[in-house]
């Protein structure tokens, strides 16, 4: 299987955060092509791999995976101009619900699920929740799972009282309150260089597996 040179990835991060500005980036636009086509090939390898261990997996090619490097402006005018990390997004039944890689010289982490979804999205996968909540619960509770991923990813704007239509005295409620259904795993940078790191992007991908076909068929359905 291809291997990605993510020495040269960090080492090109490293030398566009000396330098965030357009005029360096122009100087050294084959040196970013270079490291962005390498990227890619690993993500179509990837892509690959991960097909073989799903069936329902959404071809997803690098080209389509990988996110821009420019930071958006136009919302965070106090950003750099350039991002600090490679990100994309492979099985992208959803963009939302895509399996997110983000390597870069700041943090790294794979994570997965819902991320401050829509209105009608969360409204689909809280149906799902009261319906058939316990199912998330087994998943979510699950001790390679809560090893892997610990709690679902908290961004503040948790409910405090119960969603609309829905009762505080429900069972599931604690779920319920959540606006965002996402898990995250962090890496380091010794494991990114590591030969079996290929490996650990598949094993990452087949635990949280269940987690995001419930959310998946929560949506679509």
């Amino acid at each position: 299987m291809y291997l990605m040179s993510f020495k040269k990835m960090y080492e090109f991060l490293a030398e566009l955060q000396e330098n965030n500005s357009k005029e360096w980036m122009d100087a050294n636009r084959k040196y970013y092509h270079s490291v962005r086509d390498s990227h890619i090939k690993w993500l179509d390898k990837m892509s690959l791999e991960l097909a073989k261990i799903d069936s329902n997996y959404t071809p997803t090619t690098g080209k389509q995976a990988i996110n821009r490097i420019n930071n958006n402006l136009m919302f965070h005018p106090e950003k750099p101009v350039y991002k600090d990390h490679f990100g994309a997004g492979l099985d992208q039944f959803s963009k939302q619900g895509d399996y997110y890689i983000h390597l870069g010289i700041n943090e790294s982490f794979i994570a997965g699920g819902y991320y401050k979804p829509t209105n009608e999205i969360l409204s689909k996968i809280r149906e799902a929740i009261d319906y058939n909540g316990d199912e998330l619960k087994r998943i979510l509770n699950k001790t390679s799972f809560k090893k892997e991923f610990g709690e679902l990813i908290s961004t503040g704007d948790e409910l405090t009282q119960a969603p609309k239509g829905f009762n505080t005295n429900h069972e599931h409620i604690h779920l319920l309150r959540f606006k965002t259904f996402a898990v995250e795993t962090s890496l380091t940078k010794d494991q990114i260089l590591a030969a079996d790191f290929n490996d650990r992007v598949v094993e990452i991908y087949k635990e949280m597996l269940p987690f995001r076909r419930y959310l998946n068929k929560a949506v679509l359905f």
